[in-house]
Order: C-alpha cells, then structure tokens, then sequence
C-alpha cells in the first residue's frame, strides 16, 4: 500500500507524508473477501481498521442472531479501542461484502504514533472515551430499568382487576353451590315426583339465556313486581329471589307456572334450586370474562417480547401496535382517545420485531406525555411500493422547531429531571434507521404532531 493511497482519504487529511510512511510502516495490508471475518464483537480491539477500498458489513448480536448494523465504506474505521483503553472491545463483527483493502495498524503502535505526533489529543480522547462510555452505559441502564419499572407496574395493574374479579366470583360461586345443593335436599325432602323436576327444568330451560338490557329503573319495577308476588305465595327470603329472577328476565307468569307446578312448600326449594343455577350461570360468565382478559394480556405479553420467536421474522406491524397498545393501557385509559387507521391488508415486513415494539413503545409514550395525559392518539398504518408507513400522531401542544430539530440527539430531553433520559427518541432512531435501513421523522402537521416511520418492505 502507498502513501498516495491513504491520501485519497478524508480520514488523513493533514497529514504529512512523513506520518503517512509511519503509519504504512507499523501497519500491514490485508486483502478483503466476500465472507471474510475481519474482527469479532466482544473481542480486545487490539487492531485498527481503516478501509481502503472494498466494503465491509458490521454486525451485532441480538439475542440469538446476528443483526446487521452498518456498513464501512472507504475512508471508515473501526476498532483499534485499546489504544485509548485498556478494556477496549470490538462493538460489533466485521465482515468482508466486497474484494477490497484494509490498513491493519496494531492499538500499541496507534498510540505510540499518536503520543509522539498529538499527546495532549491522545489524553483528551482517553478522557472524552471513557467519560462517554461510562455515561451512556448508566443513562441506558437507567432507561432500562425505569422503562421495565413502568410497563411492569401497568402490566400488574390491568392484571390485578381481572385476577380480583375472578377470585370474587369464585368465592360468590361457592356459596351459591352450597345454596343450589340444600335446595336440592330440600327438593327431595318435599317427595316430588321424578316428573315434577324434569317440568321444573323444562320451565328453568324456558327463561332466556341473554336478557334484554333494561335500565335500572325498569330492572327495579321488575323486581317489585316479582318481590310481591313472591311475598303473597309466602315464599321464603323472596326479595334475594326477586333480585336474581329480575335480572334473568323472569316474567310473574313464569312463577304462575312454577306455582301449579310445585305446590305448597315445594315451590320455595324449587325456585331457589332455578335462581342458583342462574346465578351459576351469570358467575361462569363473568369468570369467563375475567380470566379472558387475563389470557389476552398474557397474549399480548408474549406478542410484546417476541418470546421463543426469531429475532429477524416476517413482521405483523399492526400486531405489534397492538400489544404495545394493550402494554400501555394503564396509560391510555386515564383520558387518551386511541383512533386507529390501519390499512387492510398491510404486508408483512422482515425486522426484529421485538426492537420495533421498543420503537412503538418510546413513540405511544412520547405522544401520551405531549398530550398530559388528555388528547387523542391516532396511529396510522399504511403501504408504499417499497415500504410499510406507520404514523403516530397526537394532539399536544407540539414542539418548538428548535426543540424539534434536536429531538433525536442522545441525551436531549425536554421532560423534567428524573423523569426523562433522551434516549427514547435516539434508540427509535437507531433501531429504525441503522437495524432496518428505514426513516423516521418529527413534523406538525396541522393539530397534530406526527412521528412517521418508514420501514422498507
């Protein structure tokens, strides 16, 4: 490799001739092929890479797969960290795309050239490097845990009213169990006849299995009615009777038949034995209802976190939407009015569809702080020729242009201490942008505030 070479890249502009032979002098050329493992993720970065010609693909990896993060093209470098710090490692795997030529320069001989040619540089960037580092490591790890803090504080809220609900009806189904087996006693007790209980159920299998929605004051006049004639039939307990048969949509001719049916005491132990088994009936419904909505959490957990899927994958985006919309619920409920625009038959995409919920995660959050709490969310999906288009729009006051230029900068925040990193926006950006080659940007556009996110199909 000459010194014209190197000249040609911007990365040495300024430099004499003289230091252009000492670095070829303490570096080696190495020759790139397709496929070619140049340097390993986690690795000492004990090397420093400099391209010269060719292309080489970086990777990182996430979970169990390896991600493609970007690309050296020409004049990059990567690696050559001890030469700052000891503890320095490779941040990602580079691997040979084109036939070209990298500049290998040992991290002890690059820090040696560069004390001897700029040591104050050499000390600021040790310091600027480790500060930096150190910094960033704790913000994110921070962002991590708070982020975790909240989601698994609202996932255990929406869990609670459901769990509650059904730990509830199971103990109210118990004492009604017990009720239903005395009234049965009591049935047996009276003698009736074989085919006095099958009439009797035949009556019971009469009333409606979905009654009309009534308002309270019909539902009251209802259990009036029955109350009274209950009473005149001296029936035991009759106004907890009139309650349950009232809610069933019990008619007074219901009783009228029940009555030539089962005469004299016989008629209490009966139509206690047909209001437990509606009451039965109500509690499994709403058991079912609570324990449904459990499972949909469950469900939509498990969609969330992308668990036991691949990490790159044919991507549902609306699905993702979805769960996220479900994680944060503990936040839209309080007053944000989500109106969603999806557009049938959207395609499918190839992504990490666990960093995209990240991505949905930070935008929903964003636009529900912008709104205080109160506003509406409009998140919309839509289909070009070469991408999928999500927008996430609210109706908040907006951000000042200033503001909303800088809004995607790490460590830019406009939230107050404590409650706010400016990592939410950077990481979408990165994930967007470097892991999926995609776009994503900050507009107003008329009430509303739009982040757009363009992934390529």
């Amino acid at each position: 490799m000459r010194v014209e070479e190197l000249r040609r890249l911007a990365i040495f502009e300024g430099l004499s001739d003289e230091r252009l032979e000492q670095l070829l002098s303490v570096g080696r050329t190495i020759e790139i092929e397709p496929g070619l493992q140049l340097f390993t993720e986690g690795e000492p970065a004990s090397h420093w890479w400099v391209l010269v010609d060719g292309s080489v693909d970086l990777f990182r990896t996430v979970g169990r797969e390896e991600t493609r993060v970007g690309q050296m093209v020409p004049g990059r470098w990567a690696g050559g960290f001890q030469a700052w710090d000891d503890d320095g490692v490779y941040l990602a795997t580079g691997r040979g795309v084109e036939f070209g030529r990298l500049l290998k320069v040992p991290a002890p001989d690059l820090r040696a050239l560069m004390e001897d040619w700029l040591p104050l540089a050499v000390h600021l960037v040790r310091g600027v490097f480790g500060t930096a580092r150190s910094i960033e490591a704790t913000v994110r790890q921070r962002e991590s845990l708070v982020t975790l803090g909240t989601l698994s504080a609202g996932l255990a809220h929406e869990l609670n009213n459901p769990a509650a609900a059904a730990v509830r009806t199971v103990e109210s189904m118990g004492e009604t169990l017990t009720a239903l087996l005395h009234s049965l006693g009591e049935l047996a007790e009276g003698a009736i006849t074989a085919d006095q209980f099958l009439a009797l159920d035949r009556l019971r299998r009469r009333i409606g299995a979905a009654p009309p929605t009534r308002t309270p004051m019909q539902l009251s006049d209802a259990e009036d009615e029955l109350g009274a004639w209950l009473e005149d039939h001296e029936v035991d307990d009759p106004w907890t009777l009139a309650s349950t048969l009232a809610t069933a949509d019990v008619p007074v001719s219901w009783l009228e038949d029940a009555a030539d049916l089962l005469p004299g005491p016989a008629l209490t132990a009966g139509l206690e034995w047909v209001a437990g088994t509606l009451s039965v009936s109500t509690q499994l419904s709403e058991l079912r209802e609570a324990t449904g909505r459990v499972s949909q959490l469950v469900n939509a957990v498990r969609s969330y976190t992308q668990m036991d899927r691949a990490a790159l994958q044919p991507v549902d985006v609306v699905e993702g939407l979805e769960s996220t919309v479900v994680i944060l619920q503990h936040k839209l409920k309080q007053g944000v009015e989500v109106v969603r625009d999806y557009e049938a038959d959207l395609p499918r995409i190839d992504a990490y569809a666990g960093e995209l919920n990240q991505v949905w995660t930070n935008l929903i959050d964003n636009a529900v702080d912008a709104m205080d709490g109160m506003g509406t969310l409009r998140i919309t999906t839509r289909a070009d020729a070469d991408a999928v288009v999500v927008e996430i729009a609210d109706s908040g006051a907006g951000l000042d242009p200033a503001v909303a230029a800088r809004a995607f900068d790490a460590f830019y925040t406009t939230k107050d201490v404590g409650k706010g990193t400016g990592l939410g926006l950077d990481t979408a950006r990165r994930i967007v942008v470097e892991n999926h080659e995609g776009t994503i940007a900050l507009v107003r556009e008329g009430d509303e505030t739009v982040v757009r996110v363009r992934l390529p199909r």
